[in-house]
């Protein structure tokens, strides 16, 4: 996985400023206590010039994230969507990853944050394929993580903020230190809840399965266009608790995400899943939402934005 590439220009409350001037102070809250929203999202390189995926969708996660955690963001959706495409015509990139942050800064001494100012951030730098591009292609290994995902009510899943993406680091480096790509995680009952930083969906029989969202994972905005696209294609879809069991006996087993965007998994703790290859509604779906989103197909969902 590459590190980040530095652009010209981020936007920081209302003004562009160099890369290197994005600075938080050391005891900003947000860095003390994992106190930041943020999103991920991919803009693509289509023939009529760069569109971003899923904006306002995105920003809106954004907005709901702050309310959760009672965070008042000064800016709307439709400034914040401005922002992204000046941003993105600045650093003039026709491709890349973005990712709007909204930290908590430096005041606050203890975790009641109300002393701490908001402070908001879109950056944006080129990124490739999150697992590679030959697991894009082929697959990539996963194993069940030794590490769950938290219980309901404990902190809110379906808020995207840092401190939430602790476990998902430990999830990563476990299945990372014991040669695997990537993990999945169970819930607090023991069936699937997520990956590191994925949902995942598994095929059986002709009917994908997807993890119902139960407290325990994040709604994925890639989540989303996937059930999106199986009711167009007509696949029956069942959002339902999911056995681990489950993993090892599907006929295809794919990720989804921004980063990830649609990962086909060919084993599971090395036990082959399916023919251990993309299966056939893998690549289907696989090749439907990114054709959307560099701009090969229509648009008949309204997902992209265009920069220009």
């Amino acid at each position: 996985m590459a590190g980040i590439s530095a652009t010209q220009w981020i936007w920081r409350d209302g003004a562009f400023i160099p890369w290197a001037d994005a600075q938080v102070h050391v005891l900003s809250h947000s860095m003390q206590f994992g106190s930041a929203a943020f999103e991920g999202i991919r803009c693509y390189n289509t023939p009529n010039g760069p569109a971003v995926f899923r904006l306002r969708e995105h920003l809106q996660r954004l907005v709901h994230s702050c309310h959760i955690y009672r965070m008042e963001l000064p800016y709307t959706i439709d400034q914040l969507i401005a922002a992204t495409r000046e941003l993105i015509v600045r650093n003039e990139i026709l491709s890349c990853y973005v990712r709007p942050m909204v930290v908590r800064g430096f005041g606050a001494s203890g975790m009641v944050p109300f002393e701490s100012p908001i402070e908001v951030y879109l950056p944006c730098w080129s990124w490739g394929a999150y697992l590679g591009d030959d697991a894009i292609v082929h697959g990539v290994d996963a194993c069940v993580s030794s590490w769950s995902r938290m219980a309901p009510n404990t902190v809110p899943s379906l808020a995207k903020v840092a401190g939430n993406y602790l476990s998902g680091q430990l999830i990563k480096m476990e299945a990372l230190a014991n040669g695997y790509g990537e993990g999945i995680a169970l819930g607090p009952t023991g069936t699937v809840s997520e990956g590191s930083g994925q949902n995942v969906f598994l095929v059986s029989g002709g009917v994908i399965y997807t993890s119902p969202l139960d407290g325990t994972l994040l709604g994925g905005i890639t989540r989303a266009s996937i059930l999106t696209l199986a009711e167009r294609a007509g696949i029956r879809v069942r959002e339902q608790t999911i056995p681990r069991e489950m993993l090892y006996t599907a006929d295809e087993l794919f990720l989804s995400g921004t980063a990830s965007e649609v990962t086909p998994v060919r084993s599971v703790d090395r036990i082959t899943v399916g023919l251990g290859k993309p299966g056939p509604i893998t690549l289907r779906l696989q090749t439907e939402l990114l054709d959307i989103a560099n701009g090969r197909a229509p648009d008949e969902f309204g997902w992209l934005t265009h920069v220009r």
